[in-house]
């Protein structure tokens, strides 16, 4: 969106850096030190927020996962492909959090079938239906992000995620949240990211080119006739 990058623009350099703004692209880098900050960003991403969910108290008494699998995936994609579409924050966040919401809402609605033995042997179904509407409404949303696919079915498939409840969704979005902050901290060393935060930036007016004094010149001048009607010609 032009308004979100009118605003960066706005700030000082040394704070617009580090929200994926850049005045030239940044050139680029060497296939070694795009292996080291993609190593570095993995790493510190997946780390930070497992000893989030490990190390306190409030989410070990919700027996909140140390990790959701499909972090590892998304890790992928924001650190090692950080200039990719589908790395990008509106992927990344919306992606998992409607994901999230489809898969809890369809197994909840299939955990309405009596009996429960009912339910355990339709969970296969809960989650490929979950999965597939993920995908439909991340392609209408515009925020198509892989690993969300197996966010949506992790209500269905895992029985801890699944006793979350209604809970899953902020574990999603802090998640999501805090590989976001470490992309935009460690992508930004000498990297970009985001490269665009809504939507990718409109191609930019087509500037005309200067016409030099041979061309002129050059350009077949327009003459003028008469014909025996006394009428003009070009």
């Amino acid at each position: 969106m032009p308004q979100v990058t009118n605003c960066l623009a706005c700030l000082p350099p040394w704070a617009s850096r580090w929200l994926g703004h850049r005045s030239n692209p940044p050139s680029t880098l060497p296939p070694y030190l795009v292996y080291l900050w993609s190593f570095l960003g993995a790493f510190c991403g997946l780390s930070t927020i497992q000893v989030i969910f490990k190390y306190s108290s409030y989410f070990q008494a919700r027996n909140v996962p140390l990790i959701l699998p499909s972090y590892g995936a998304s890790a992928v994609l924001v650190y090692g492909v950080p200039d990719a579409p589908l790395s990008q924050p509106r992927a990344l966040v919306g992606g998992h959090f409607l994901s999230a919401l489809i898969g809890i809402c369809v197994t909840k609605l299939f955990s309405l079938i009596p009996p429960e033995s009912q339910f355990q042997s339709l969970r296969w179904l809960s989650a490929s239906l979950s999965t597939s509407i993920s995908i439909v409404v991340m392609q209408m949303t515009k925020t198509v992000h892989p690993p969300a696919g197996a966010t949506a079915l992790l209500p269905a498939v895992d029985d801890q995620v699944w006793d979350l409840s209604w809970y899953f969704l902020p574990i999603v979005l802090l998640s999501s949240t805090v590989a976001l902050v470490v992309g935009l901290v460690v992508n930004n060393v000498q990297r970009q990211y985001p490269v665009f935060w809504f939507a990718p930036a409109g191609p930019g007016p087509v500037p005309l080119e200067p016409v030099s004094l041979s061309q002129e010149m050059d350009a077949p001048a327009l003459t003028k006739t008469h014909s025996a009607d006394g009428s003009q010609e070009v």
